[in-house]
């Protein structure tokens, strides 16, 4: 049997369901067809469950530091199937929560696999969705007005490098371990693996981080790669920079064993578990894109400013699309595209606007252009910094390491970007995404008065510190 719709969105993670309420805001008639749980990667495998972990290592942290605040505990231990049960129940309220939202907006909600058929008797143009229903039912078919296509990502594994599930592990199964390792060899020293060193390092496993790049995270500014590096360093993480994993040489039986071209030389490594992070790879296979005329690109969809694919009825968001692949990104561009569909005239997205963070210990993040992209843009920068150890509360905290940096157009003093790493940063850094929104300059935010004692206190700081005229330094 059909059913008719003014939209259907094939995946229900954060871009998905997102686009969903806005679309039933708006008084479109919608479906979401989702072969999982609703939450998608964001809440089942990704955002939620690894910050529930990174949380549960930080108070492990804290009570082993105690005695350092006049407060003594005995002696501190992790009981991990008790941290994992604590992930797991935070995973499954929001889960309900989503699942309330999809019945609030009288969103329609089919548990299988989606597909796109070509022009039929239901449709002259692509886009009738054929659903494979979970529950091993008559397929449904979907006819709707409009398309999105929020099908995520899933992670990528090194060609010729066999994720076993055992020894050798993705994030996906990061997750699901009863209990931790000895130790880790993490390959990949972006924004996940990074999380996970910081994480593991944390309950005491061992880690070793192989990157292939000549500094970890290296989409942040190198003063925050370089700080990262060395914090990390410090609390017991070991890394090996220009390392090219050689995945012919993985050998397994009570341990992993592999090899690394570094510097050169070939060198080998070895521990309990691998855990390979080198990025994620789009979720366009087996959902009917041969039918349509959508274009992919290096394993994408291509879409215009709006998220429309070449079959303008048809948009794409979220990871599936590539760019800066961020839950937040994802809703937002959802949000985007069903205005655009709607007839809203929504303004295009502007990327320079979106923080990015880092969830590790010390944290990191960030808005705008690094200061090696602002000098190959040709501006000509003034710069300003202020270290957490001279603002009180951070002292307080016990959490003194890091700094805020603020990069300013020397011509115009327009702020270019917003740079923090430090304790607590992921929640400041929206101040600095405000700023940029506004085009506001470091005199703009010097003006505004921070409370004392805080954190943000560094931001004001660093603003001031631009032109000189910081306080505190």
């Amino acid at each position: 049997m059909a059913e008719e719709f003014d939209l259907v969105i094939l995946g229900g993670g954060t871009g998905g369901y997102v686009a969903a309420i806005r679309a039933a805001q708006l008084g479109l008639k919608t479906a979401v067809v989702e072969k999982g749980k609703l939450g998608g990667t964001c809440l089942h495998k990704g955002c939620i469950p690894s910050k529930a972990l990174l949380r549960s290592a930080e108070v492990y942290q804290t009570a082993v530091k105690s005695e350092e605040f006049g407060v003594v505990t005995g002696d501190v231990k992790v009981d991990f199937l008790k941290v994992q049960e604590r992930k797991n129940k935070v995973v499954d309220q929001l889960y309900k929560g989503v699942q309330h939202l999809m019945k609030q907006g009288k969103i329609t909600v089919y548990e299988g696999l989606g597909r796109i058929l070509g022009p039929s008797i239901f449709s002259p143009m692509p886009g009738t969705i054929s659903v494979e229903m979970n529950n091993g039912s008559e397929n449904e078919m979907l006819i709707p007005q409009n398309v999105i296509i929020a099908t995520g990502s899933r992670p990528r594994a090194l060609p010729g490098l066999t994720i076993d599930g055992e020894f050798v592990l993705t994030s996906d199964e990061a997750l699901k371990l009863e209990s931790l390792p000895k130790s880790m060899i993490i390959v990949g020293g972006g924004v996940i693996g990074i999380e996970w060193a910081s994480m593991l390092n944390d309950f005491g496993v061992e880690v070793t981080v192989l990157e292939y790049a000549d500094r970890i995270i290296p989409t942040e500014d190198d003063d925050i790669s370089s700080e990262m590096l060395r914090l990390l360093t410090k609390k017991g993480v070991k890394f090996v920079t220009g390392a090219k994993v050689l995945p012919e040489t993985l050998k397994t039986d009570v341990s992993v064993y592999i090899s690394a071209e570094v510097k050169g030389s070939v060198e080998e490594f070895t521990a309990e578990k691998m855990l390979v992070s080198v990025g994620r790879s789009a979720n366009v296979e087996g959902i009917g894109l041969e039918n349509t005329e959508i274009v992919k690109e290096k394993g994408f969809i291509e879409t215009n400013d709006f998220f429309q694919t070449k079959e303008s009825h048809i948009y794409a968001i979220g990871d599936c699309i590539g760019g800066l692949q961020l839950a937040h990104v994802a809703s937002h561009e959802g949000i985007t595209a069903v205005e655009h569909l709607a007839g809203q005239k929504p303004e295009r997205l502007d990327y320079s606007l979106i923080s990015k963070c880092v969830y590790s210990s010390p944290e990191a993040a960030s808005v705008g252009l690094t200061e090696e992209q602002a000098n190959k843009e040709g501006y000509d920068l003034k710069i300003g910094k202020f270290p957490f150890r001279a603002v009180g509360k951070a002292l307080v905290f016990g959490e003194a390491d890091g700094f805020v940096k603020i990069i300013a157009d020397k011509k115009t003093d327009d702020i270019l970007g917003v740079h923090m790493i430090g304790p607590h940063v992921t929640d400041m850094i929206s101040e600095a995404g405000l700023a940029k929104v506004l085009d506001a300059t470091p005199w703009e935010i010097g003006k505004t008065i921070h409370p004392h004692p805080s954190l943000s206190e560094a931001i004001g700081e660093a603003a001031l510190a631009v032109d000189g005229r910081a306080i505190h330094s």
